[in-house]
């Protein structure tokens, strides 16, 4: 009797797991894996070899580098507090999961609260890796040479879902997703990272998915970045783009290479759709080794609220004109039809709740910006409907940005 009891509850099991698989009809869904209790880890000091559970209003300090191995989890429950010490960073080979709630974030921080104070998530070699609602701030500590690491850094071709979470104040890129990556980017606030270099959203060699509804505030280089390799050995990058809202990027890496609002190339596939960029260096800069085409756009808004702006990080300073970086010249991408782009100030403003008009801030600026739209801005209304009817991360159908 026990036996057939047993096989009972592994069938009725694993028919749940099947229903779970097949429930996200769309990429705006979330997904919530089951949080399991398992291996609860006692709040205070941790480092070295970890797996379990961080639990939901617990504390705990991260002393030296963590490792996950292989075949092993470290899941965070909603409202665990993690503080960072002695620019330690979270090296995982095994599952990540972080898993707060609008209501009960996850927080990962450093002691000092200081950007640059510790080394983010190395997930290169990692089995998958899942945030939702995690606030993530002041990563970029030094490695070993010195320069700043990233937020988060994957390289295997392994889900990654990041969604309706913080990344604040690192020094280097916000995401990097590389080596055939299949990502999930949704909802995201990303904002004033990068010292001096750092794209908020790095995808390269082959990595494919859905980058939307993400805020992207006064980051150093590119907003979203698309590229596969120099030399093509792997499956094309291949990326939907649409509806984010991108916002004051690409002044701190300078004219020497100018970041912009989202790039396409080196063999790169995308659709860039539906996206406000406003007072970034460069807009949309399609490379001229795109290929054959395979970058898709338009229904994109482009806007700044001054003519020009100085470059103070050359010398001499460069007087920039920033309408004719919308599409840089040299570049494949041009003007679309569809497309909303200012001719003068005040002409195609998107009408955010409050913006302060700013261009270059230092890292680690507060952003105290509102990226909504008001009611009557050119933005609602004029997306290309197979993304979203409107533009930008805060759309009136309630499937964008929550934050």
């Amino acid at each position: 009797m026990k036996t057939k009891r047993f096989s009972f509850w592994i069938a009725s099991m694993a028919l749940v797991a099947a229903m779970a698989s097949c429930s996200k009809t769309e990429s705006t869904s979330v997904v919530k894996p089951v949080i399991p209790p398992s291996h609860p880890i006692t709040a205070g000091n941790i480092s070295g070899f970890v797996k379990g559970t961080l639990l939901s209003g617990s504390t705990y300090t991260v002393t030296a580098d963590i490792n996950v191995n292989k075949g092993d989890t470290l899941l965070a429950q909603p409202g665990a507090i993690i503080v960072v010490k002695n620019n330690s960073q979270f090296k995982i080979q095994g599952v990540f999961q972080s898993m707060g709630t609008q209501a009960s974030p996850v927080s990962f921080n450093s002691d000092s609260n200081t950007p640059g104070t510790w080394g983010g998530f190395a997930c290169d070699s990692a089995q998958a890796v899942t945030i939702q609602w995690t606030k993530i701030f002041n990563t970029g500590g030094p490695d070993k040479t010195g320069s700043a690491r990233r937020t988060l850094v994957v390289a295997m071709p392994i889900k990654v879902d990041i969604e309706d979470s913080w990344i604040e104040n690192g020094q280097d890129d916000g995401l990097g997703l590389f080596g055939g990556a299949q990502v999930t980017i949704l909802r995201n606030t990303i904002q004033s990272g990068g010292s001096t270099d750092g794209e908020a959203i790095n995808l390269k060699t082959g990595a494919t998915g859905t980058v939307a509804y993400n805020v992207i505030f006064s980051q150093a280089g590119t907003g979203v970045k698309l590229e596969t390799a120099a030399v093509v050995t792997t499956a094309s990058t291949n990326v939907d783009v649409y509806n984010n809202t991108i916002v004051s990027c690409g002044w701190r890496r300078g004219a020497a290479e100018p970041g912009r609002g989202v790039s396409a190339g080196v063999s790169a596939k995308g659709n860039v759709y539906n996206n406000i960029i406003v007072n970034c260096y460069h807009g949309l800069e399609i490379f001229t080794d795109d290929g054959t085409g395979n970058v898709k756009y338009g229904n994109n808004l482009f806007y700044s609220t001054a003519l020009t702006f100085v470059d103070k990080t050359v010398t001499p300073n460069i007087t920039y004109a920033l309408r004719a970086g919308y599409y840089p010249a040299g570049a494949l991408g041009v003007p679309q039809t569809s497309d909303i782009i200012s001719t003068a100030v005040g002409n195609g403003d998107p009408m955010f709740v409050s913006f302060d008009g700013s261009f270059l801030n230092p890292n680690g600026a507060p952003n105290n910006n509102d990226f909504h739209l008001k009611a009557g801005s050119p933005a609602i209304g004029k997306g290309n409907a197979t993304y979203n009817a409107d533009m930008g991360a805060y759309t009136s159908d309630g499937k964008g940005n929550k934050h």
